[in-house]
């Protein structure tokens, strides 16, 4: 069971995954730490709004930007997701009864005789 607490760090994170910029920019940062404009070589959009893609990653923990000299890298904080895993973990009964059922329904169907077809 989940509290409250955890219930909004769970909407923040989902929040922020819900965008596929964001994502993308997740998965960068998975490979290492990197600066705003390295992360926004890829995306067809200014830095200002990487930036902003950035803060909302930043505002739901999964983002932290450091301080070297004259530039902030960013890297990744993998918390949040391991809350999110920990999450869906729950729920996993129930798919892997649905898949068993569909596995043995699948089954039975393979095991049918085959309908001619008559013309």
């Amino acid at each position: 069971m989940t509290t409250a607490i955890e219930e909004d760090r769970l909407s923040e994170t989902f929040s922020a995954l819900a965008n596929s910029t964001r994502r993308a920019i997740l998965a960068r940062l998975a490979k290492g730490e990197a600066t705003v404009g390295e992360l926004a070589e890829p995306f067809d959009m200014s830095l200002p709004s990487v930036s902003k893609h950035i803060k909302v990653l930043e505002d739901a923990g999964l983002v932290v930007q450091g301080r070297r000299a004259q530039y902030r890298p960013c890297a990744l904080d993998a918390e949040p997701l391991m809350e999110v895993s920990t999450w869906a973990e729950q729920y996993r009964p129930i798919w892997e009864a649905s898949f068993k059922r569909m596995d043995t329904y699948l089954r039975q169907l393979g095991r049918q005789p085959k309908r001619r077809r008559t013309t």
